[in-house]
């Protein structure tokens, strides 16, 4: 089941005029926090925010005259649902794309917009891609798996191809994990020319279904998938993507919401990038520390199509955090400058107040108190510990 070098060869071929070759840029952040030299391979800004086209287009492209006529059916909580509407379109087939009813609102306007039929089913991808099969047997329309297919394998190691050509001399490369489609091209284009270089995976911890798979030696479907991290959100690995990851693919990790949140957060305000958090799992492995590297290592940025609203969650979430963004529950006297005590306290330490809400009705507070909750942001950890005793110090927490 392995992709032969032909077979990869003949998809960068194929994709050479059809998908951009997206950028490679240093990472001084990340680099100083692991002490190598770090490099971004940023396939948010591919066509329609992610790296799913190109397999989507590959194997679409391939698909016969009859079955072209009978459309395609895909299922995708957004990047692969996007990535097949946009090629069924500029291949001029008809498409449609079951989605989970909870996926976000911009990626399925963005789905319609390149021209796909949208139906909302089931609350998670594997639910939607049920709905996706029973379509295809109705109808015939092909159904254009989000990872599990040689095609579509072939299609994302041209993301590797890309690498070795934009830096050859690279030691490792750290790769977002759901279904396994980037992961095992990438590994199937980087280990045949060199298979020196170190290949690991990042799934989100609260949707691993890899790490027992593959210590079982065969794809097992995850208990749990609640994760931010809905682009690799996927509860079984895909047979053919398992058949290269077993087999070519160093190590696989996982890492925490915490860290996916900080890393999305990093990208924004370091890079200059907007990442969704599946796309921010590699950056995320590296500067939560998980990772032993040296030399030259990339980093697959691998998707950047995130709800604003959902950015604004997960902003305030890495805030937290990462140790900008404070909240605590004072205890305060219930007399005029009472509180002015706890705001100038905060002032004087450094710490501005974003929010405040009193409350009298608590059960340990006594009749001449109040209980305030304040919202500050900080400068980090430490200030974080500063201001916390400083507060107990002069009496407004209770432990």
């Amino acid at each position: 089941m392995l992709l032969t070098q032909g077979e990869i060869d003949n998809a960068a071929a194929a994709l050479s005029t059809v998908m951009r070759r997206t950028p490679m840029i240093a990472s001084r952040v990340l680099a100083e926090k692991i002490g190598c030299d770090v490099w971004l391979k940023c396939e948010n800004l591919q066509r329609t925010g992610s790296f799913k086209p190109r397999g989507a287009y590959l194997r679409i492209s391939r698909l016969s005259g009859q079955e072209r006529a009978r459309g395609v059916v895909a299922a995708s909580a957004g990047n692969h649902a996007q990535g097949v509407a946009w090629s069924a379109e500029q291949l001029g087939i008809t498409s449609r794309v079951y989605m989970p009813t909870g996926a976000a609102l911009p990626k399925i306007a963005a789905t319609k917009a390149y021209g796909a039929e949208v139906v909302l089913e089931g609350s998670t991808v594997d639910e939607a891609l049920i709905a996706a099969r029973r379509f295809s047997e109705e109808t015939g329309a092909v159904l254009i798996h989000p990872f599990d297919h040689p095609d579509i394998v072939a299609g994302q190691a041209t993301v590797g191809v890309e690498i070795l050509d934009q830096m050859p001399d690279v030691d490792a490369i750290v790769v977002p994990l759901g279904g396994g489609g980037l992961l095992a091209g990438i590994a199937a284009a980087v280990k045949r020319k060199r298979p020196d270089v170190t290949i690991i995976g990042v799934q989100a911890a609260q949707a691993a279904a890899w790490p027992r798979s593959l210590a079982d030696g065969h794809p097992v479907a995850a208990i749990s998938m609640n994760t931010m991290a809905d682009g690799i959100a996927v509860a079984r690995p895909g047979d053919v993507p398992f058949a290269h990851i077993s087999e070519l693919v160093d190590s696989v990790v996982t890492v925490s919401e915490e860290s996916l949140s900080t890393a999305l957060l990093l990208m924004l305000e370091r890079a200059k990038l907007v990442v969704e958090p599946a796309g921010a799992a590699a950056v995320a492995a590296v500067t939560a520390g998980r990772l032993e590297l040296a030399g030259k290592v990339c980093v697959v940025v691998s998707g950047g199509n995130i709800d604003p609203l959902l950015l604004s969650h997960v902003t305030t979430h890495g805030l937290t955090a990462a140790g900008r963004f404070l909240t605590v529950t004072a205890t305060v006297s219930d007399r005029p400058g009472g509180l002015i005590a706890l705001l100038e306290l905060l002032r004087d330490r450094g710490a501005s107040v974003v929010d405040v809400v009193h409350s009298r009705v608590a059960d340990d507070l006594y009749l001449d108190e109040v209980q305030v909750t304040v919202s500050v942001e900080t400068r980090g950890p430490e200030h974080q510990r500063e201001v916390r005793r400083a507060l107990s110090e002069a009496g407004f927490l209770r432990e």
